[in-house]
């Protein structure tokens, strides 16, 4: 049996690079919902900041669905 070390090597990349632009994007979306927090404490609207948090959160849920589209289309 042999391994291709290559093609573990290059899922493990693209994985790697997935995962931590995931986690960032979802850290993105925590942090505008807290700028929301800030904001409203102090008076002041983050309509922006709230757009944004949304855009981000629909980006993971988006990419968590795909992830789910490719495993089931395989099998």
């Amino acid at each position: 049996m042999k391994i291709d070390w290559a093609a573990i090597g290059s899922v493990f990349g693209v994985s790697l690079v997935a995962t931590v632009a995931l986690v960032a994007v979802f850290t993105l979306g925590v942090a505008g919902l807290s700028r929301r927090e800030r904001a409203a404490a102090q008076g002041n609207s983050a309509a922006l900041a709230v757009t944004g948090a949304y855009v981000c959160f629909a980006a993971c849920a988006a990419a968590v669905a795909y992830g789910i589209y490719l495993i089931m289309a395989k099998a």
